[in-house]
């Protein structure tokens, strides 16, 4: 776990050394792909949890018995 952690005390403090448009750069090139992959997961296992919800719930609705036409 301390190898972890100065690796990454090792990058915060290289990203902070840079100047303010690199820095920018890298920390998008990272964060957007990371936040769309997030949101497409979270998309997935939300789909799939609501999905089995609407499946256990499902109300059972008598079909509606059809009347003849009046004249």
């Amino acid at each position: 776990m301390n190898a972890v952690g100065s690796w990454w005390d090792g990058v915060e403090l290289w990203i902070a050394g840079l100047p303010f448009i690199p820095q920018v750069a890298v920390v998008l090139a990272v964060v957007v792909p990371a936040a769309a992959i997030t949101a497409y997961v979270v998309d997935i296992v939300l789909s799939t949890l609501f999905d089995a919800r609407r499946r256990m719930f499902r109300r059972e609705t008598a079909a509606t018995p059809v009347r003849p036409e009046e004249k």
